[in-house]
């Protein structure tokens, strides 16, 4: 009785696997977009930057600007997905067992999940480790 039980569950389950790999290799791939996103962004402002400090601002003022903006960007990309993840919600239903699929905590674990990751990275120092400016004196 249960292998007639797995073999009738065994296309939803794989189905239910290959749902579940894609929306984790989307996660990531959201998250180091942002992350690229902030670190091209700072790395083309690194003049601004300098000059912010040279004329007296703090690395935290500095930060906080940066990350203001990484934030806006975050946020509305996050309302066109939830505005996209409504509309198209319907389709997923036929997928779902037992969730709902505009399910609360779901999605919020989702959002939350990708404002805490891009956070992380973009506070850290990865952005600027690997560049250096370059030497423009002349030779």
């Amino acid at each position: 009785m249960s292998d007639l039980n797995e073999h009738a569950l065994a296309p939803r389950r794989f189905q239910a696997t290959l749902l579940t790999v894609f929306s984790g290799i989307a996660l990531f791939l959201a998250i180091v977009g942002v992350y690229g996103l902030l670190a091209y962004t700072v790395r083309h402002r690194t003049g601004e930057i300098g000059l912010r400090m040279a004329l007296g601002s703090s690395r935290a003022g500095i930060a906080k600007l940066i990350l203001n903006e990484g934030l806006s960007l975050l946020l509305a990309g996050l309302a066109i997905g939830i505005a996209g993840g409504v509309a198209f919600a319907h389709l997923l239903r036929g997928f779902l067992y037992e969730i709902p699929a505009l399910d609360p905590y779901l999605c919020a674990g989702a959002h939350a999940t990708i404002l805490r990751n891009t956070d992380r990275l973009s506070s850290s120092d990865y952005s600027g480790r690997y560049h250096r400016p370059y030497n423009r004196s002349p030779s």
